[in-house]
């Protein structure tokens, strides 16, 4: 029953801007180590990110770049199975690793809110977010502190374990099983709610390398419904690479606009350019 768990926040929209990663190392079941660090991410802080995680620039400025904390990292996840909750965390450390021109970690990945749809039919549709979870089985943790995130995760992992009586191994392969067969009457359906993105609501803006229609597609092939303007149902908002660059420059959409006047209301979107969106549809 051994693992580790990776999680991240990032500076802004770009996944590679990792300024801060948390890892937790779990063997036989128990807490073992865990480690954490601030990450210069060689890019802006966006004040939505800010917002959520309180990591700025002058907390940052003697930390060490992602190239050096990769090899602090390294001894944790090579050859191991390692966790995360959602696929946004192992897209941002494939995606810094990509940035800096280093090879992707070599390990198996597990994504927890997958294990959670599987392990407790209450969360097969909703309320597998990380918070949720650890308020559901009274997981105390400081929410948006990337080790305690990751402590958390681990610690939701091991109840579905204790509760399922799967193995972590076993989880690897029972995540990518339908949620409930039965149920299901079309391989179309299916596919929409084993995507890796189930259950959220994006939207795109700016301008994108392929034809907005294109790129509909393979949202909803990955589980999203698909809207059209920015509503309190979105969950990602998906900007095009070129303008998602002048965000430092403050130059945003209407849609974007809309965005960030939810996230101040509290609701939860996540917003990023379309390679990041991309590559959180690559296989594992």
């Amino acid at each position: 029953m051994d693992f580790t768990v990776i999680d991240v926040e990032t500076s802004n929209p770009n996944l590679a801007s990792i300024c801060q990663i948390g890892v937790a190392v779990f063997r036989s079941g128990k807490l073992h180590d865990s480690w954490g660090s601030l990450v210069n991410p060689n890019d802006y802080f966006h004040p939505m990110n800010v917002s959520v995680h309180g990591i700025d620039e002058n907390m940052i400025s003697a930390a060490p770049y992602w190239a050096e904390v990769y090899q602090q990292v390294l001894p944790f996840v090579a050859g191991k199975i390692v966790v995360s909750h959602t696929p946004f965390d192992r897209t941002a450390t494939f995606r810094a690793n990509q940035s800096a021109g280093l090879p992707v970690f070599d390990c198996s990945w597990l994504d927890t809110s997958r294990v959670a749809r599987r392990a407790w039919s209450q969360f097969s549709q909703s309320g597998y977010g990380l918070k949720n979870l650890a308020s559901h089985f009274g997981i105390a943790f400081e929410h948006h502190d990337a080790v305690e995130d990751a402590r958390a995760a681990g610690e939701i992992l091991l109840r579905a374990i204790a509760d399922t009586g799967s193995t972590v191994a076993e989880w690897c392969s029972l995540v990518n099983q339908p949620l409930n067969p039965d149920s299901v009457s079309s391989v179309a359906r299916v596919a929409c709610l084993e995507g890796v993105l189930s259950g959220n609501v994006v939207v795109f803006t700016g301008a994108l390398s392929i034809p907005r229609q294109h790129a509909a597609d393979m949202a909803a092939a990955a589980g999203c419904d698909v809207g059209v303007g920015v509503t309190k149902h979105t969950t990602l908002l998906v900007v095009g690479d070129q303008d998602i660059s002048r965000l430092a420059g403050m130059e945003r959409s209407s849609k974007h606009r809309k965005a960030e006047e939810l996230i101040s209301k509290g609701q939860k979107i996540r917003i990023l350019g379309e390679s990041d969106f991309q590559a959180l549809l690559q296989p594992i």
